[in-house]
């Protein structure tokens, strides 16, 4: 731990040139305790944050608040919950005291009791709770030092209390380096910028504690420690008697880092061994707690450490037996000045000590290892599987490269290798290792370059960094077929090797590719993992196998909040994401994004914010979508994710599309397009196609619209594993019938109701409805368009809702009941205007303007000279349509189209098509010209 230091003139002292800072820390404190708040000090190494944390701490003793202290340790950043454990330590007594489910969580995350790894935001509750108790009537101030070193599980715990205070009587302040980085999230919580004193202030502490200093020499070190306290303090220790007297000159460079390691240095060598021993046993331990030391003193500790704590060098508090180092560099020179051997011991005592809590065991007994040990590198393999369990990625995959370090060659040391790298590539966005790592695996172990567990890493670096389907599908099918007799051991690579190539054959979109998965699945029969059994039936082929799976999915996803594995939430969402269950991941996916906000599981962020999209865009959250796109695909260009960048392309081109923006979605469909196709990744083109498809619709072209959608899946056929075409499924309808293709209509509106998928989901319910709306008889349509429109739950799917609306309300409107027509092409237009779907909006508004309404529109407002119909048929032509275009737009043949150009062009006073929108615009100026101004 890290406690008070004398960078500023020592705990109990004045800190000299720190009044305002002083008055400002302990004013937060008086307020913070009273009502709740937090605040993050920063500022460079030395600049005295730890003597104006220990002056907060203190002023709130002194007042009788209660303190709590932790501090972030080099040695424990890998350890998780190691930050949690100080900081409740002194509050182990009172664990007993909460809810039953708050105490089994605490007491889990603690190494306390064993049990399942615990939901975050329960163990946050857990955790806030306990201090609520500790805080009482007096307050409660957390005081957290080296906030960057804090390990990430306890990080994301003290980040979730952070921003939970308000109301409370805890106040909780913390400090770190600036341009140090952790996994604590300030985002929301202010911060102090502790300065570097002033020239005068500088002067002064100098003065203050070195008086004897030759005025040159003073002002010499003024200039070099920049206002620095603790190079104020450390460095005129460095220097000679007569150096400091100005009889010697000072040398020319005075190296702050190497001076102020020399000043530590000097100071600890000089230290009894015995205290040497305990301060190195206490520094690898890192809890910072004496009973622990106790155990490896000869005698009591407080002995022992005298001499380190009349050295200034520690602090200890017998109240809390607890011990404080003054400063971080303090740690870091012990460490520096003892041997190989020394720290081998003691990591061998902590390793004994610690022989009920497997985490530190391991920890211990891989540092104090100097020979490969298969051992002690299964038993760390095993915490990097706990720690992955527990939602820390980048935690089980340091823990799994010390195994790696730990492991004699051959077969164990190179899976190992191999876990790494594909864990790298495929949750926390480290490509550039993961590829190191394979390199690393052909060129010490090339037998074992084909291994089970080298093929998942590389097929993952193939897929997401060129989207080489064909070459990553042979790597896994190769090995899956050489290793067809897994034995136990081995089957964690079997069933991630069978999630990647589920993945590589969605990308590649192509039936054939999805045979050998099936054999392996097949193979594994009764242990196939629950979830792998689920995502093949919803993801590979869902219309004509999803329905089997979903009440095994369904409960599924009743748990999921508990969910904590980042690349499991992952998982269970893109098995979701056909099927429009989306909705019931949102909070643990937004788990995974924050993960991947903070360096976590950055791919499956990326993941994560795309499976959002997915849900907003359907969800009708357009804006909200486009936000989560937009960060998806800035992680995908700063970690080189090209293959994952495509969903969010695809996203981002569906809401040009419906928006009215055809030039961007176009130029998205062509560079999905433009990828995809030498590539043979299919799921992209059919990314590309569905896009074009929209965009035609809005611009009004029926026919293109269905092209596109039937190069996704062709009339009367849903296309074997080529999930996107149940989502086509009334596009593809629709343009057949409006472009007088009634069979393709008619077969397709069959096919899909044959085919069941409207027992997936009222989404999909409502477009097959509507489907077999659109492609039956006169008569028939409209009870079909009424069943559609009576599906419950579809309220969820505005953009889906509002387009049956809207050619319910079209074919009514051919079918002269007005009224019900308007109402339909009405509640068309209102979620259209919400969606800001432009196309969409003049679409409905050109058919309510049909049944003799007066809707505004941008070119002309009102132009009684023509019937409803001409003027929908003026407008369209004045955009540039087409009398084809035209016509499937508004259900008419080119030849009435023509007719009805014929008569309205001598009543607008033109001869074709190129004067339309002159006379239209200056018709509509006149006649507001005309209209009475308001007050006539």
């Amino acid at each position: 731990m890290t406690g008070p230091d004398a960078t500023s003139g020592g705990a109990g002292s004045r800190l000299i040139g720190r009044e305002a800072d002083v008055g400002s820390l302990r004013a937060f404190v008086d307020r913070a305790v009273s009502t709740g708040s937090a605040l993050v000090l920063t500022g460079e190494a030395g600049v005295g944050k730890t003597a104006l944390l220990e002056s907060a701490s203190q002023h709130a003793a002194e007042t009788g608040t209660r303190v709590l202290r932790a501090a972030g340790a080099q040695f424990e950043a890998d350890l998780s919950y190691a930050g949690l454990n100080q900081l409740l330590y002194p509050l182990l007594d009172d664990i007993g005291r909460l809810a039953a489910a708050h105490r089994a969580a605490l007491t889990v995350a603690l190494g306390l009791s064993g049990g399942s790894p615990p939901e975050p935001l329960a163990l946050s509750r857990a955790v806030l709770d306990l201090l609520h108790q500790a805080a009482g009537e007096r307050g409660l101030l957390i005081v957290v030092d080296d906030l960057p070193w804090i390990d990430r599980a306890s990080s994301v715990t003290l980040t979730s209390i952070a921003h939970r205070l308000a109301g409370s009587r805890i106040a909780f302040l913390a400090a770190r380096r600036s341009g140090e980085e952790g996994f604590f999230d300030r985002t929301g919580i202010d911060e102090y910028e502790v300065d570097p004193l002033d020239n005068a202030a500088s002067a002064a502490l100098l003065t203050d504690r070195f008086p004897a200093l030759a005025a040159p020499v003073r002002q010499r070190l003024v200039a070099e420690a920049q206002g620095n306290p603790l190079a104020l303090l450390e460095l005129p220790a460095s220097l000679t008697g007569p150096q400091r007297t100005a009889q010697n000159r000072l040398p020319p460079l005075l190296p702050l880092s190497r001076r102020l390691q020399n000043m530590f240095a000097s100071r600890i060598a000089n230290l009894p061994a015995p205290t040497r021993r305990l301060l190195l046993t206490a520094v690898l331990d890192g809890t910072g707690d004496l009973g622990v030391l106790g155990s490896a003193a000869v005698g009591h500790p407080s002995a022992n450490l005298a001499p380190a704590e009349r050295a200034h060098l520690l602090q200890l508090d017998r109240d809390e037996n607890r011990l404080l180092f003054r400063h971080p560099l303090t740690r870091s020179a012990v460490v520096q000045l003892s041997t190989s051997e020394e720290r081998r011991e003691a990591h061998r005592w902590l390793a004994d000590h610690y022989q009920d809590q497997t985490d530190r065991r391991a920890w211990h007994l891989v540092e104090a290892a100097v020979m490969p040990d298969p051992e002690v590198a299964s038993l760390l393999e095993g915490v990097a599987d706990a720690t992955l369990q527990r939602g820390d990625a980048v935690g089980a995959v340091t823990a799994l490269l010390r195994a790696v370090d730990v492991s004699p060659r051959g077969r164990e040391r190179s899976r190992r290798t191999a876990e790494a790298a594909y864990l790298g590539a495929n949750i926390t966005g480290d490509l550039h290792r993961a590829t190191r790592l394979l390199d690393e695996i052909r060129r010490t172990d090339p037998g074992r370059a084909s291994s089970m567990a080298s093929a998942i890493a590389a097929s993952s670096l193939l897929l997401n960094g060129d989207g080489d389907v064909d070459t990553a599908h042979r790597l896994l099918v190769g090995a899956l077929e050489m290793e067809s007799d897994v034995d136990l051991a081995e089957e964690k690579n079997l069933v991630e090797a069978l999630h990647m190539l589920l993945l590589v054959c969605l990308f590649g979109g192509r039936p054939e590719l999805y045979a050998p998965f099936d054999a392996a699945v097949s193979r594994l029969g009764s242990r196939t993992p629950e979830l792998l059994w689920i995502t093949s039936r919803t993801v590979a082929d869902p219309a004509r196998t999803a329905p089997e799976a979903l009440d095994r999915l369904d409960a599924m996803l009743s748990g999921v909040e508990s969910e904590v594995n980042p690349s499991r939430i992952v998982r269970i969402g893109i098995a979701c994401a056909y099927v429009d269950r989306l909705v019931s991941c949102r909070a643990a996916l937004w788990r995974v994004v924050e993960s991947g906000r903070t360096g976590g599981a950055v791919a499956s962020g990326i993941e994560a914010l795309f499976l959002l999209g997915n849900d907003g865009f359907f969800a009708g959250e357009w804006d909200r979508t486009l936000a989560a796109i937009e960060e998806g695909l800035e992680l995908c260009a700063d970690h080189g994710y090209r293959v994952l960048t495509w969903p969010g392309v695809f996203l981002r081109g569906l809401i040009h599309a419906a928006r009215g923006r055809t030039d961007v979605a176009s130029s998205l469909a062509d560079e999905m397009t433009g990828w995809a196709t030498p590539r043979g990744v299919a799921l992209v083109q059919c990314y590309a196609a569905h896009v074009r498809a929209l965009a035609a619709f809005g611009e009004g072209d029926v026919e293109a619209a269905y092209q596109h959608a039937a190069a996704v899946s062709p009339a009367g056929v849903l296309a074997s594993h080529n999930a996107h075409a149940m989502w086509l499924v009334l596009d593809l309808t629709e343009a057949a019938a409006r472009t007088n293709r009634h069979r393709e209509a008619a077969a397709h509106a069959a096919a899909a109701r044959e085919a069941g998928i409207a027992a997936i989901s009222p989404r999909l319910a409502l477009l097959v409805a509507a489907a077999a709306a659109v492609a039956a008889p006169a008569g028939r349509d409209v009870e079909l368009f009424e069943e559609a429109l009576s599906v419950p739950g579809t309220q969820r799917w505005p953009f889906d809702l509002a387009r049956v609306h809207l050619i319910y309300g079209e074919r009514l409107r051919r079918m002269k009941a007005t009224t019900e027509s308007r109402r339909h092409l009405t509640q068309a237009r209102e979620t259209f205007q919400r969606l800001e779907a432009e196309p969409w909006v003049e679409r409905a508004s050109a058919e309510l303007r049909a049944t003799g309404l007066a809707i505004p529109t941008g070119v002309a407002t009102h132009l009684p000279v023509l019937t409803p119909q001409q003027q929908q048929i003026a407008l369209l032509a004045a955009r540039g349509m087409t009398n084809k275009q035209i016509g499937a737009r508004l259900a008419l043949s080119p030849r009435t189209v023509a007719t009805h150009l014929y008569q309205l062009f001598p009543k607008l006073g033109v001869t074709s098509r190129a004067g339309l929108r002159d006379a239209l615009t200056e018709l509509s100026a006149k006649e507001i010209g005309e209209r009475p101004r308001e007050g006539e």
